[in-house]
């Protein structure tokens, strides 16, 4: 942890900032580049990932051809983590009955805005292809 790092955890933990504040001023830490250390220049790091992209490829036998492409925004997962973050115990309760009665065996309480910024820096190197030939499908996930 950088000494500014820890200046701005400190403030925020002796009230002298807001969490919004701090979250601000440790995203400008982020941005900073970081100072060159001895071992000498490091490669520049490509830009992060602004989109997180699902496209859907296929030939349905009723009804055609199938186009989708979709494109979310990564400032809107940001959000979506902060706001889920923000739901009430009880109704986080609700939330994973719904999601196991779903069959999907996830925790919302897990999901931690302090985390994030590990996940989004991981999606540069994400892709996943799917190719189906015999059903004619083809499924893309990637970061741009």
């Amino acid at each position: 942890m950088t000494e500014n790092r820890r200046q701005v955890l400190e403030m925020l933990a002796s009230g002298q900032i807001t969490a919004e504040e701090a979250d601000r001023l440790l995203g400008a830490l982020d941005a900073e580049p970081a100072t060159p250390s001895s071992a000498g220049p490091a490669a520049p790091r490509p830009a992060p990932p602004r989109y997180l992209r699902v496209m859907v490829d296929a030939n349905d036998k009723d009804d055609g051809p199938v186009h989708i492409n979709v494109r979310v925004p990564i400032m809107l997962l940001r959000a979506g983590v902060r706001l889920a973050s923000l739901i009430p115990g009880p109704a986080q309760a609700r939330v994973n009955e719904a999601l196991r009665e779903q069959g999907v065996q996830f925790d919302v309480s897990q999901i931690k805005p302090e985390n994030i910024n590990e996940v989004l820096d991981q999606l540069s190197d994400f892709s996943v292809d799917i190719d189906q030939r015999s059903e004619n499908v083809k499924i893309k996930v990637f970061a741009e």
